[in-house]
């Protein structure tokens, strides 16, 4: 069975660079290739959605030169693969703050959002400035604004699905596997309302080294797992 949506965070790029003797800037040129690699991989396979972290709230912390050089890589990426996403049937979808993203990724992410709304085949979701503590508040305060608007809201009806109709995911499944490279073993504050009953794997590999075959001893592995969701089989 393959899964109908795989996350990936996306770790290791610096270290792989730095390990090789190669400026940091190196690792995560390599890793936009990478992506391009494991889209085209998760289509064939059969994958649905493909969530990956591109960058985290947390990631603003990092040098200046280097978040500069993330966004670049993220702008050129999008301008360069627009007409491929196009013409292969994949949709973009962006998750996460727009605010504090520069204006010429911003521009380049709508265009792409616009001129692949209406493919049907395969959704590349990217989560940009993207934090699970940030989106499960700003839910609440969604919610909180809607109830004080409305006298006749009905708390009964904050339901796990309303809940889940606030967040950046509302409109996608909840990820059956997550990926993340390099060997760590944590989810770093990515999509903790939606983790909940995903499978984790964590390959020793770092991301620039993650090719079409990990990806499907991934898969492999995730038919070995039962998921019982809580039930006694």
């Amino acid at each position: 069975m393959v899964p109908q949506h795989i996350a990936i965070i996306m770790d290791g790029n610096g270290r792989w660079a730095e390990a090789r003797g190669l400026p940091r800037a190196f690792g995560h040129r390599e890793g936009v290739k990478r992506v391009k690699e494991i889209v085209k991989a998760a289509q064939e396979l059969g994958i649905r959605v493909l969530t990956i972290f591109a960058f985290s709230t947390e990631n603003w912390d990092r040098p200046k030169e280097e978040i500069d050089m993330l966004m670049r890589f993220l702008e050129n990426y999008l301008k360069s693969n627009a007409k491929d996403l196009k013409k292969k049937n994949i949709r973009l979808n962006v998750m996460g703050r727009r605010d504090r993203i520069p204006a010429r990724l911003t521009k380049e992410i709508e265009h792409t959002i616009k001129f692949t709304k209406d493919n049907s085949g395969f959704i590349l979701n990217l989560a940009l400035d993207y934090g699970g503590r940030f989106e499960i508040i700003n839910a609440v305060k969604t919610i909180t604004k809607k109830a004080r608007e409305d006298i006749s809201f009905d708390i009964a009806k904050i339901t796990e699905e309303y809940f889940s109709q606030h967040l950046y995911t509302n409109n996608l499944p909840d990820p059956d596997l997550l990926i993340r490279t390099s060997g760590e073993e944590r989810i770093s504050n990515f999509m903790l309302w939606q983790l909940s009953y995903t499978e984790l794997y964590f390959p020793e590999k770092f991301w620039p080294d993650f090719k079409k075959r990990d990806l499907e001893e991934a898969i492999e592995l995730f038919n070995k797992r039962k998921r019982r969701f809580g039930r006694i089989e």
